[in-house]
């Protein structure tokens, strides 16, 4: 390659030659070097590329009226963040994902990036910073320690809506299936033995409850992330930032935005504090948690087909093994479990990384970030995968769950009120132990209660909505 083919650019540790195509600059060649860790770049999260360009956006313009850069340095600059934005120039963003330096190295990045598209903007040539500068400009009145927190909020944000609405969508699924099995009797398990009857629709609309307190949930926690620290500089003084630039920046990234973004009362401690992510962390592993047991339990309830529970029936997705013909294996369940495993170790990574802040400001911020980037992603996908591809497609087995009910042992339980509990226990024993069922030893040898009132205690109206009966 000629050297026409590169430009130099120039910092306090020397010179490097960039690609003369290249929209970054120095500092970013410079992670790229340091930091191969992922192998993920930054630009795989548009969402944190566009909220750069909206902290940039917001910061131009507030600093134009401010008085601190011309209106024509601040045209440039808004040219260039509303290309990112509009989702232009991902493969610009090429630092990984976890890095150190609390974020430099991504906030240079974009500085580096909008600088040069402002620049051809303005008509000059990539790389002509006293025309716009990266930091002198697009990165006038912040600090990374600002600028970093709040573009990672804004897409933190988004990222949370888009979960919530596949967790929306799940529930309705599961409470779909609710009302499709509500008239089919089963019976209920505690710790997989045989407790008393229930429905198979009350058993799937008690997951669509569990996940819609999950919504509520989430839907609190993402208002954590509403509060940020612009105008907070480097650790929360707001050196070299003018009079009214925090309130107004803050103003203006919340109208762009359309999040009801608010500035921190006490800037310095917003700068160090990552409760908000420890929070939502928390909240998104009792997530993963309460999906997994329900997962747990759809490949119980479809165990078999011959040999297991076989209520209900999932999707066939897949052939099951390589060696034994015509099996058939819970995938999809089996899938999001892993993922629900995968979010609740990274919930042990965002605590450790949330504890290690030391003083003025947390350092760790970037594998905080593709944590919760990452774990929200996947679980995301992981709602939407369960819901489509399992829930909507499960049918039941009524026969089978009507059987395993009036087999059962468990509902001597019912005949306590009239029998006691000690004659109950007494029956049960030996139903276990002679392999008859409770109606032959209660109704047909023992006649200790008629058949008529067997049919009102096990009406199929009575086992769904039971009656206190004596």
């Amino acid at each position: 390659m000629n050297t026409s083919d590169f430009r130099v650019e120039k910092d306090f540790l020397g010179q490097m030659e960039i690609d003369s195509n290249a929209y970054y600059g120095i500092q970013t060649r410079r992670a790229i070097e340091n930091f191969h860790i992922t192998g993920i770049p930054i630009g795989r999260e548009p969402l944190f590329i566009q909220g750069f360009g909206y902290v940039k956006k917001a910061a131009a313009i507030a600093n134009r009226d401010c008085g601190v850069i011309s209106p024509a340095v601040a045209d440039a600059i808004i040219y260039g963040s509303d290309q990112l934005i509009a989702g232009k120039y991902l493969d610009q963003f090429i630092t990984d994902m976890i890095q150190g330096g609390a974020g430099t190295s991504c906030n240079m990045n974009a500085n580096e990036v909008i600088a040069n598209i402002g620049l051809e903007w303005m008509g000059k040539q990539k790389g002509e910073y006293a025309f716009l500068h990266p930091n002198n400009h697009v990165n006038c009145s912040q600090s990374t320690n600002d600028a970093y927190p709040t573009a990672f909020r804004i897409a933190l944000y988004h990222k949370i809506s888009a979960f919530i609405d596949a967790m929306r969508q799940v529930q309705a699924a599961f409470a779909e299936k609710g009302v499709a099995f509500a008239e089919i009797i089963k019976m209920g398990r505690t710790q997989l033995q045989d407790a008393v009857p229930m429905t198979l629709g009350a058993e799937f609309k008690s997951y669509a409850t569990t996940i819609g307190e999950d919504i509520q949930r989430m839907l609190e926690v993402q208002q954590l992330i509403t509060e940020v620290n612009m105008g907070a500089t480097a650790i929360g003084t707001g050196i070299n930032a003018p009079d009214g630039y925090a309130e107004k920046v803050t103003q203006v990234l919340a109208e762009l935005t359309n999040i009801p973004l608010t500035l921190s009362p006490d800037l310095i401690e917003a700068t160090v504090d990552t409760g908000a992510y420890i929070q939502i962390s928390g909240t998104l592993k009792r997530c993963a948690v309460k999906l997994s047991k329900i997962c747990n339990d759809l490949r119980l309830l479809s165990s078999g087909p011959r040999t297991g529970l076989n209520e209900i029936n999932l999707p066939q997705m897949q052939p099951g093994s390589s060696i034994m013909p015509g099996k058939v294996n819970p995938v999809i369940p089996e899938v999001v479990n892993q993922v629900c495993f995968y979010v609740i170790g990274a919930d042990a990574t965002i605590t450790m990384a949330c504890e290690a802040g030391q003083l003025q400001l947390n350092v760790m911020e970037p594998v905080i970030g593709f944590s919760l980037f990452t774990a929200l992603e996947y679980m995301t996908h992981a709602c939407t995968t369960l819901s489509d591809k399992c829930v909507k497609g499960i049918t039941a087995n009524p026969e089978v769950c009507y059987q395993s009910v009036m087999n059962s042992v468990g509902i001597v339980t019912s005949l306590n009120p009239i029998l006691g509990y000690e004659k109950t226990s007494e029956i049960a024993k030996e139903a276990l132990r002679t392999g008859k069922t409770v109606y032959q030893i209660v109704v047909e040898e023992q006649m200790l209660i008629s058949d008529d009132k067997w049919q009102e205690i096990y009406s199929l109206e009575n086992m769904i909505h039971p009656r206190f009966i004596v």
